[in-house]
């Protein structure tokens, strides 16, 4: 399974530490924030997983066309998993506030929801590294069809 690249392995790859993260998410969120109600910690936890995909999906492109120049997958999955926490804190920017005010009080100087973008970047870079590793990337992931 891992000793070719593959896309499929990439994506599996991706979804399984996306599952990690977002169930150490849905765990861990009633004891940060009790408050936090289910709708919250289910969202937290398929987020994850669907971050994972995109990553996995995205390793095919190594290359911007536009730009014509390398995404290694370093550069890659990082803005992938930090562009994805930045929309999600777009649509959730209140209760993220209310998390980080109950957690860290009101006189901490980095209240700001938008640090979860920092967070999907770090967890980014962990799937990007694990699904490069495991099922490689670029064109080498999708095989040429025959017919």
């Amino acid at each position: 399974m891992f000793g070719n690249p593959s896309l499929i392995t990439r994506i599996a790859i991706g979804k399984f530490i996306g599952l990690f993260f977002g169930l150490i998410g849905f765990f861990v969120m009633p004891y940060i924030w009790p408050e936090g109600d289910m709708l919250l910690r289910l969202g937290v936890l398929f987020w994850y997983i669907t971050v994972g995909a995109f990553i996995g999906v995205f390793g095919v492109m190594d290359w911007h066309p536009i730009l014509r120049m390398p995404l290694p997958w370093w550069f890659r999955a990082p803005w992938i998993g930090g562009w994805m926490n930045f929309v999600l804190t777009l649509f959730a920017y209140d209760t993220f506030q209310q998390m980080m005010l109950y957690i860290f009080g009101p006189d901490f100087p980095f209240l700001s929801p938008f640090w979860f973008i920092l967070e999907g970047a770090v967890i980014g870079l962990i799937i990007g590294y694990f699904a490069t590793k495991f099922g490689g990337e670029g064109k080498a992931t999708v095989p040429e069809q025959t017919e």
